[in-house]
């Protein structure tokens, strides 16, 4: 059979907006104000007395979600540093029982307690957003934000749960993840 280059060029656009539908489907986490692995401003560094460490304000980054699998009935939401503590990591925020229709979080809002999430507890034990303190002088670190997808009821589980405890209770759960990454560095 010969197919002409009108065919072909029809068939190609199909294809095209084929493979164009599925990725507009795929379930992402994006930060309306950064670009996957941007460096992160230092506003948004934790701001902690007597630590200088912690050179800004503690304000949590704006985050917005799309796509989230079907079945979904609430969010967790993991901030993690693995460059942390010579490898091992830290976790700066743990929250969760994010109901459905819930979409994302607006500048600052992580940062103080809310009736759209469940606070966990992060490395400092805090139930908020706990924004990077990286010593002076060292290479960027990248904090993962992960955002997984359950078909969890929103109230199915107690505050206060570590990251190692939330992680092993939502795994068999879980209907998706999708992750972002934004970095800072303490000069």
């Amino acid at each position: 059979m010969n197919y002409g280059v009108g065919s072909l060029l029809v068939a190609g656009g199909v294809a095209l907006c084929l493979a164009s539908a599925r990725a507009a489907d795929v379930f992402t986490l994006t930060s309306p104000a950064f670009p996957d692995n941007a460096p992160l401003e230092a506003k948004y560094a934790g701001n902690r007395e007597k630590d200088p460490n912690c050179p800004g304000q503690n304000v949590s980054p704006p985050l917005a979600w799309s796509n989230a699998p079907d079945g979904s009935k609430s969010f967790a939401l993991l901030m993690f540093d693995p460059e942390a503590q010579g490898g091992s990591g830290y976790s700066h925020m743990v929250v969760y029982g994010i109901p459905a229709s819930v979409t994302g979080f607006a500048e600052g809002e992580l940062s103080k307690p809310s009736e759209k999430y469940v606070g966990g507890k992060s490395g400092l034990g805090m139930a908020t957003y706990a924004g990077p303190c990286p010593p002076p002088d060292t290479d960027w670190h990248h904090y993962t934000f992960t955002l997984v997808a359950t078909d969890l009821p929103p109230a199915a589980l107690q505050p206060g749960l570590t990251r190692e405890e939330l992680l092993p209770a939502i795994k068999p759960h879980a209907k998706g993840t999708a992750g972002l990454i934004l970095r800072f560095r303490h000069l």
